[in-house]
């Protein structure tokens, strides 16, 4: 007997092992059907959060105008939703350029978290980094259980959306741009809210603007990855060392380091739901000659093609945003941006 409880003994130490490497959530694709096609939904958000410029942008466009569609059903993916962020008619005539960020944000992460949690692939061609707070949101509300409280008039509630079983997810950030976006008003040299985008979804500053946009609470800083960032002010630099943010240097990205798969497997076991967010800002001039050119060599797309592919190959990373394609974008700057979708989507295939 004593021997038939020590072979039970093991057998349960091993079934507990099998579950905590490879749990449930991690072995179920839902969003890959019985024959591997893989459910995709692609957001658009043309909306900037710009004081000087056209409210509007064209990128977002290009990047759907450009063969998205065939691209992706070329790689056995079937595209269920393409939705691009208007603003309801009754949000049309709200005031003031920061206001009306957070309400697109809003708006945008609607089109997410109406969808069943794991039912489908997310891909954002966003106006700029202005749209990660609503990606952001959309996937800590990701199915309908989770969906904000509303009031008598069919209004989103502020505040904690759900508690209980219904609890907001926990969302990870893997942000890969060459800026890090960490500044607040205090520490801003250029008070633009672009500069500011990871510090509010961290919950930082400009608190209203984050709960109106959906995203509440906020994420931890222990939840951040920053890949790539480069261009920080000694401010910010001094604000990302103080926070639990996690780093991963340009020359990590490049080179099979192993960086990344310790950091997501690290994200993995700490949140639900992992988004990336790709400023673009990030590739080389060569790719994007209409972006301001940064001091530092940007990486090439196929780099950072590979780099994603490492990326979604973690079963909880569920969504990529791409970000900050120019208004005259050439078929180049394009091309660019799709081989960073197919190295994402040939990460998923990899699980």
């Amino acid at each position: 007997m004593r021997t038939g409880g020590n072979a039970m003994v093991r057998y349960c130490s091993v079934v507990a092992l099998i579950l905590m490497l490879f749990p449930a959530s991690a072995s179920t694709q839902e969003y890959v059907d019985a024959t591997g096609r893989l459910s995709v939904v692609i957001v658009a958000d043309p909306y900037s959060d710009t004081r000087t410029g056209p409210e509007l942008v064209e990128g977002p466009g290009l990047l759907l105008a450009g063969g998205i569609r065939e691209l992706l059903e070329g790689m056995d993916c079937d595209v269920a939703q393409i939705t691009t962020v208007q603003m309801p008619p009754e949000l049309e005539r709200e005031y003031g350029e920061w206001n009306r960020a957070s309400l697109t944000n809003r708006t945008l992460g609607k089109v997410i978290y109406e969808s069943d949690e794991g039912e489908h692939f997310f891909i954002g061609l966003l106006s700029g980094s202005k749209s990660l707070v609503g990606m952001l949101a959309g996937l800590q509300h990701l199915g309908p259980d989770r969906q904000p409280l509303q009031d008598s008039r069919g209004r989103d509630i502020l505040g904690l959306p759900r508690l209980g079983d219904s609890r907001p997810l926990k969302v990870g950030l893997v942000w890969i741009s060459a800026r890090g976006d960490f500044n607040t008003p205090n520490t801003s040299t250029e008070g633009d809210m672009g500069g500011m985008n990871v510090a509010v979804a961290a919950g930082l500053s400009n608190t209203m603007l984050r709960q109106q946009a959906g995203l509440d609470p906020a994420i931890s800083t222990k939840h951040i990855v920053m890949a790539g960032v480069q261009d920080t002010n000694p401010y910010e630099a001094l604000a990302i060392d103080n926070s639990f943010i996690e780093t991963i240097s340009v020359e990590e990205m490049r080179t099979p380091s192993g960086a990344i798969e310790a950091q997501m497997k690290r994200l993995s076991a700490t949140t639900d739901v992992i988004y990336a967010h790709v400023d673009l800002s990030i590739l080389s001039s060569a790719e994007m000659p209409d972006l301001p050119a940064s001091e530092q060599d940007g990486l090439s797309s196929h780099e950072l093609g590979a780099f994603l592919q490492h990326v979604f190959a973690f079963p909880k990373a569920t969504a990529l945003g791409i970000a900050g394609m120019p208004n005259d974008a050439g078929e180049i700057s394009i091309s660019a941006a799709y081989r960073l979708i197919e190295g994402a989507i040939g990460g998923v295939r990899n699980r």
